[in-house]
C-alpha cells in the first residue's frame, strides 16, 4: 500500500514538474512573441508552432517553401517574420540588407549548416569552409585555399576539363538517336564528379561509366542523409535505423578515402617524386605554410569540395538544358555563337570561354533563376535597423538568393527566362544576384564551376540537339541545394557542326 501510495505521489509529482516546464516554455514563447511581433509577417498557425505547420505542408507536398516565401514578401514586405516553436527567422530580402550582412565579415553564419558539419553524429563537412563558423578560423583555411582556385592555376587544368567533358559527349552519342529518353541530371552529376575527383584530387572515379563502385554511392546517400536529417526524430525511427547507419558508413568512407589520399599526396611531396598539378597539390603546399593546420581540417574540405562542388554544377547545368529546351530561340541563338567561336574543333581553351559572352548570359540566368545553394544564412548578435524595420539581436537572418531573383520588385517579368538581363548594357544587379554568396565568406569554387559549365555546356550545344520528353514536370527539388525533380528527361539526336 505504501508502495502504491509513492507511486502515485511520485506520478502526480511527474505531471506537476511537467505542467510546470510546459508553462515555462509557453512563457519563454510569448517574451519572444513580444520581443519579434512589431516585424512583418504572415499570421502564426498557432501560439506554440508558429508557421511550422504551414511549412511541413508545403514539405509533404513536395512544394518548394522558396515560392511561399515569395507569396509573403509580395504580401508583407521584403522583412520577413518567420516563427518555428520558440526560434524565429528574419528574411532580409532587400539590397540594403544583402550588403550589409554578407560584405561584412562581423556577421557569423547560421545554425542552419549544422547537418552539413555534423551529420547524425558523425562528422561530416566539420569546420570546413562551408560550415566553419568562426571567422579567423575560417579566414585561415581561406588563405590556403585561395590560390588553388585562382584563375591562373585553373587555366593549366583545362585539359581535365575537355577530358571529362568528351567522356560526356561520347556517352551522349551513345543514346543519340533520337527516340531514347536521357536523364540529363543523372549524367550531369556522374561528369562533374568525376571532373571535381580529377581536378582537384587526382582520383580516378570514372562514374561516368559506372556510378555504383563505393564512392559515388557513398555522396549519393551523403546528399540524401542530408535531406532526411530535417526530421530531428529521423534516427529515433524503427524503420530508418539501417538507412542512418548506411548513411554513417558513407561519410566515414568519405573521411577515410580524403585520409588515404592526403597522406598519399603528402608523402610524394615529402619524396620529392613526380607531384600532380592538381588542386590538393598546392592546398598541401599552401597549408605547410600556416602552424598547426591538421589533417581534420583538410578532411572537412576534402568532403565539403566533393559534395558542393559536384551537386551544384550539375544543378546548374541541368536547368540550363531544361531552359534552353523550354526556348528554342535562346538555343538557335547560343548555338550560333558556339559555331562561330568554337566550330569543329574538340579542345577548347581557356581564352575560348571569354569569347562565349552570350553562354554566360544564359548561365547567369539560370542561377538568377535556379540558384542552386538557395541561400545563406547570418547569426544577429547586435540590434540593426534595415529599410525602417528594427531587429532585435538573437535571431537568424535569411538571406535569399531564389526569393529575390524572382521578386518583380527586382526584376521585371521574373519567371521568364531572359538572358539579355546580364548583357553588357543591361543594369547590373545591385546586391539582389548572389547565387555563389558575396563579400569574404562567397565560394571559393566560382571560377571552378563556372568554367567547368562553359566547356560541358559548349561541347553539349556544339554536338547535339535536345528536346524535352512530354509529360514530366518542371518542379524544383530541394535536398538542400536546389535539382530539377524529374531529372530533366531529354531525347537528343546529333547535330551538325560548322566548319
Amino acid at each position: 500500500m505504501a508502495l502504491w501510495a509513492a507511486i502515485t505521489w511520485g506520478s502526480v509529482l511527474l505531471l506537476v514538474l511537467a505542467l510546470i516546464c510546459f508553462l515555462l516554455f509557453c512563457g519563454y514563447v510569448q517574451y519572444i512573441h513580444m520581443k519579434y511581433d512589431h516585424i512583418p509577417g504572415p499570421p502564426r498557425d498557432s501560439f506554440l508552432f508558429g508557421h511550422a505547420p504551414t511549412l511541413m505542408k508545403i514539405v509533404n507536398k513536395k512544394e518548394l517553401i522558396y515560392d511561399r516565401f515569395v507569396e509573403w514578401a509580395q504580401t508583407y514586405g521584403p522583412i520577413l517574420r518567420i516563427n518555428r516553436f520558440h526560434n524565429v527567422v528574419v528574411l532580409v530580402l532587400t539590397p540594403e540588407g544583402i550588403k550589409e550582412f554578407l560584405m561584412s565579415p562581423k556577421y557569423t553564419k547560421g545554425q542552419v549548416y549544422k547537418p552539413f558539419s555534423e551529420l547524425f553524429g558523425v562528422r561530416f563537412m566539420g569546420n570546413g569552409l562551408l560550415t566553419d563558423r568562426d571567422y579567423d578560423h575560417w579566414h585561415k583555411q581561406r588563405r590556403i585555399m585561395d590560390p588553388a582556385f585562382s584563375r591562373t592555376y585553373l587555366r593549366g587544368l583545362m585539359g581535365t576539363f575537355n577530358e571529362k567533358a568528351e567522356g560526356l559527349m561520347e556517352k551522349l552519342a551513345e543514346k543519340a538517336d533520337g527516340k531514347s529518353e536521357i536523364v540529363i541530371h543523372d549524367l550531369m552529376s556522374r561528369v562533374t564528379l568525376d571532373v571535381i575527383a580529377k581536378v582537384a584530387f587526382g582520383m580516378e572515379l570514372n562514374s561516368l561509366h559506372d556510378d555504383q563502385t563505393p564512392f559515388p554511392r557513398a555522396i549519393s546517400l551523403t546528399l540524401q542523409g542530408v535531406k532526411e536529417s530535417r526530421n530531428p526524430f529521423l534516427q529515433y525511427i524503427p524503420g530508418k535505423r539501417t538507412f542512418v547507419r548506411n548513411v554513417k558508413e558513407s561519410i566515414r568512407l568519405l573521411r577515410q578515402t580524403g585520409t588515404e589520399c592526403i597522406e598519399r599526396r603528402q608523402k610524394m611531396i615529402q619524396g620529392k617524386k613526380e607531384i600532380p598539378t592538381d588542386i590538393l597539390t598546392q592546398i598541401l603546399k599552401g597549408a605547410d605554410l600556416e602552424d598547426n593546420y591538421d589533417l581534420e581540417a583538410l578532411l572537412d574540405n576534402f568532403v565539403t569540395f566533393f559534395i558542393a562542388g559536384q551537386e551544384t554544377t550539375a544543378n546548374q547545368l541541368s536547368f540550363a538544358v531544361l531552359e534552353l529546351a523550354r526556348h528554342p530561340e535562346i538555343l538557335e541563338k547560343v548555338q550560333a555563337e558556339v559555331d562561330d567561336v568554337i566550330g569543329s574543333k574538340t579542345n577548347i581553351e581557356y581564352d575560348d570561354l571569354g569569347n562565349l559572352p552570350y553562354l554566360s548570359q544564359i548561365l547567369k540566368e539560370t542561377l538568377r533563376l535556379y540558384p542552386t545553394a538557395p541561400g545563406t544564412s547570418r547569426e544577429l548578435t547586435e540590434e540593426v535597423v534595415i529599410e525602417g524595420v528594427r531587429i532585435p539581436p538573437g535571431v537568424t537572418l535569411g538571406l535569399n538568393s531564389y526569393v529575390m531573383g524572382r521578386m518583380e520588385t527586382f526584376y521585371k517579368d521574373p519567371l521568364t527566362f531572359d538572358p539579355e538581363r546580364f548583357s553588357p548594357d543591361a543594369p547590373k544587379p545591385y546586391f539582389t544576384y548572389f547565387p555563389f554568396s558575396l563579400g569574404p565568406r562567397s565560394c571559393v569554387g566560382q571560377v571552378f564551376a563556372q568554367m567547368e559549365a562553359k566547356v560541358v555546356m559548349t561541347k553539349l550545344l556544339q554536338r547535339f540537339e535536345f528536346q524535352l520528353v512530354e509529360g514530366q514536370s518542371f518542379k524544383i527539388l530541394d535536398t538542400g541545394t536546389l535539382r530539377p525533380m524529374d531529372g530533366v528527361i531529354c531525347r537528343i539526336k546529333p547535330r551538325r557542326v560548322n566548319k
